[in-house]
């Protein structure tokens, strides 16, 4: 009872819903794509059984990483990953005119589950650095956002290209739970400790640092996008 009154709790499980929702356009895509040349009748099954299976594999890869995470120096290097996982959300092109839709119901439910578990990268690392090692927070997490993901997919990519800011928004939590890892990470706590200011400096420069380059470089592309 006293951690479901704690604020950091609740902070953290917000944190992990952003994320996921966030994140969850490129798994929009992934499953509108592969499930989109079955009959109507089939469609519906596809997206729901491809979603369960790629979200059992990453709920399992997600609660190995957050035991993982607590090996001396991959805090750090997991910190510093989701940075660059931050700036990508904000300026990659992911290429999915490659992705080949599937003519029968398991191919396309395979499909779902394989290109899933493959871009869940981001996913993984970003909601264990969230959870801070607390698997009650992944499994609380994971039962809130996969039925708005498995339902809502297609209202969470409209969404974003309604309000581009939801983007930046995704980006900017990114950045503090990977600012955060990094300023939790065990050898560098004691100088944090000694130095809260510089922890929040830190924090900050991050944040703000990722939106900035994040929209220069995405404005970059967009004109060299319309210069060709």
């Amino acid at each position: 009872m006293d951690l479901l009154l704690s604020p950091e709790f609740w902070t953290a499980l917000l944190s992990i819903v952003i994320i996921d929702l966030v994140l969850a356009g490129d798994n929009a895509l992934v499953i509108g794509m592969a499930a989109r040349n079955l009959p109507a009748h089939q469609q519906k099954q596809a997206i729901i059984w491809g979603t369960v299976g790629a979200i059992v594999i990453r709920a399992l890869a997600t609660l190995a990483v957050v035991w993982l995470l607590k090996i001396p120096g991959l805090l750090l290097a997991g910190g510093l990953i989701l940075i660059w996982i931050a700036l990508k959300l904000l300026i990659q092109d992911n290429g999915h005119e490659n992705m080949k839709a599937s003519g029968t119901l398991g191919a396309a439910i395979w499909t779902i589950i394989v290109a899933d578990t493959v871009m869940g990268l981001d996913n993984v690392i970003a909601v264990a650095g969230a959870a801070h090692g607390d698997f009650l927070l992944v499994v609380i997490g994971l039962i809130i956002s996969v039925p708005i993901m498995v339902w809502g997919s297609t209202l969470i990519l409209k969404l974003i290209e309604k309000y581009p800011v939801v983007i930046y928004i995704g980006s900017a939590v990114l950045a503090y739970t990977a600012s955060s890892m990094v300023t939790s990470e065990k050898f560098l706590t004691p100088f944090f400790a000694a130095y809260p200011w510089v922890k929040w400096l830190f924090i900050v420069a991050v944040v703000v640092g990722v939106l900035l380059i994040g929209r220069m470089k995405s404005q970059q592309q967009k004109r060299l996008a319309e210069q060709s």
